[in-house]
């Protein structure tokens, strides 16, 4: 099913079985996207959004010199742009991290669902709620934390939302990024990342290697990431022990 992840373990919501059925009905195509792709543009018009199904995507913003600035990531079961469907344009980018696949989702559905399913439709405006939430996590990390904060914050979150997800074992994820990648989601400098990723490794914290992250000590890293977990809305006291 394409909406297996979606809502999976969050916190006051679920879908019922006549939702899920209605949602998946609204899908008109699961689409398979090769890796390091723009897949929407910002300033583009949108008919549909699109439901991560499998992979890795990126919200992101390019400064005149062509520098990446990651706003956003996006895992299985996110509803990555569903933001688009009031707005029907995007101010920033979404590309494709890794290989993936989406479920593509026309606004004509969601309208359909709206109007059918007011409750439904709370639930999808719920999603794009936590997106809200993500963002604001991401600011303070950028604002408040340093180098070894920022990424392990990031670190404890992914590995919420895959646990979340059923990605996560809660101690060890795939996690195909690059040190290049870590660096535009923390404003960082490539070298730098390669010293925190190093620090976190020797403070045994930590290990990210081979596109396998795997962490010992997940309390401490909490610790030293100042990450607090409810700002996800998920429903796992065991994110950070």
């Amino acid at each position: 099913m394409f909406t297996d992840r979606f809502l999976r373990r969050r916190r006051g919501v679920s879908l019922t079985t006549d939702e899920r059925a209605m949602l998946e009905s609204a899908v008109a195509e699961e689409r398979a996207l090769e890796p390091r792709k723009i897949i929407v543009r910002a300033g583009d018009p949108l008919s549909q959004s699109l439901l991560l199904t499998e992979g890795i995507l990126s919200r992101y913003i390019d400064d005149r010199h062509g520098h990446r600035q990651l706003v956003a990531i996006h895992v299985a079961g996110d509803f990555v742009d569903l933001h688009g469907y009031p707005l029907k344009v995007l101010d920033h980018d979404v590309g494709t991290m890794t290989a993936a696949k989406v479920a593509i989702v026309p606004h004509a559905e969601l309208d359909r669902i709206t109007a059918q399913s007011p409750e439904l439709a709370r639930k999808l405006w719920y999603a794009t709620l936590i997106d809200a939430a993500i963002h604001r996590a991401w600011l303070f990390r950028l604002g408040r934390l340093d180098a070894v904060g920022r990424v392990a914050h990031f670190l404890c979150e992914t590995n919420a939302r895959l646990m979340a997800a059923g990605l996560s074992d809660g101690h060890s994820f795939s996690l195909p990024l690059t040190q290049t990648d870590l660096s535009e989601i923390c404003g960082l400098t490539n070298v730098h990342v390669n010293r925190v990723l190093r620090q976190l490794r020797e403070e045994r914290l930590c290990v990210f290697r081979s596109s396998l992250v795997e962490i010992p000590d997940l309390e401490k890293l909490a610790a030293r990431a100042q990450f607090d977990p409810d700002y996800l809305y998920i429903e796992a006291p065991e994110l950070v022990s």
